[in-house]
């Protein structure tokens, strides 16, 4: 039982996201049809724990861990996504404020934008800033990100170049303005995930009582998940116990989210 739920969560924590994926699109162009149609982290993982549990327990058991380990994949793939938002988000600031210093030494927006690209340490913001200046009406009205987890902030510069473009008016104010407010945007993310540092530790710590529970009932010759797995009494408190134990997590992420908001 250790040993699969060990290889199970090894393969949640090592399965690339879909972001890395990409990036390996932009540096080796060529057919990629294949990743396409990669399975879902929460459904690989979901399939493994469901067939480890019906191999070295119960089908009610395996249901559960199904359930249990498709829900935490879910929930990594959720956190490597706003990790990785406020680090795409991170460079396209420094690729704004190099745009805004090529512009105020004399250089056009085009090699200006050019120049932050070739020097951008990500491929998608840099295409993706290259495209909102190229194209700023299809960058949409600012109010949400596009396909390519561009965040509002190009779409204001979309519109600003748009604007620029019949006005002719200076962008050099216009971009350190865009980048000022993606900067202190970022610096709020950053203040709010330290401030629920302590409640989202606090979860994750009573997530895991459970498991020492039962660990603990072993070690003393309790025997536990025999009681639990094998008969009727101990197999509803496992279902109870489980479902309490989902909704405590989703609790607990729903109040940090209303705090985030």
């Amino acid at each position: 039982m250790s040993a699969a739920l060990l290889a199970v969560a090894g393969a949640v924590l090592l399965w690339p996201d879909r972001r890395a994926v990409a990036r390996r699109r932009l540096h080796r162009p060529g057919p990629a049809a294949g990743l396409r149609w990669r399975v879902p982290l929460p459904v690989v993982a979901a399939v493994a724990a469901g067939g480890a549990g019906a191999l070295l327990a119960t089908p009610l058991v395996a249901a559960l861990a199904a359930g249990c380990a498709g829900l935490a994949a879910q929930a990594r793939l959720t956190g490597r996504r706003a990790a990785g938002d406020v680090t795409r988000q991170a460079v396209l600031a420094d690729a704004l404020g190099a745009v805004a210093a090529e512009l105020r030494a004399g250089r056009t927006l085009a090699e200006a934008v050019r120049s932050a690209a070739a020097d951008c340490p990500d491929p998608v913001v840099g295409s993706a800033l290259v495209r909102a200046v190229r194209a700023p009406a299809a960058q949409g009205d600012g109010t949400q990100d596009d396909a390519d987890g561009t965040p509002a902030a190009l779409a204001r510069l979309s519109a600003a170049v748009a604007l620029g473009s019949r006005t002719g008016c200076s962008l050099a104010a216009v971009v350190a303005a865009v980048e000022g407010d993606l900067r202190a945007r970022l610096a709020r993310r950053r203040e709010l995930l330290v401030a629920t540092a302590g409640p989202r530790a606090s979860a994750r710590l009573l997530a895991g009582l459970p498991v020492l529970g039962l660990a603990m009932g072993s070690g003393v010759g309790a025997d536990p998940w025999h009681v639990l797995t094998t008969t009727a009494t101990g197999q509803g408190l496992l279902v109870a116990g489980v479902l309490l134990e989902v909704a405590g997590v989703a609790w607990t992420g729903r109040l940090v989210r209303r705090v985030a908001r």
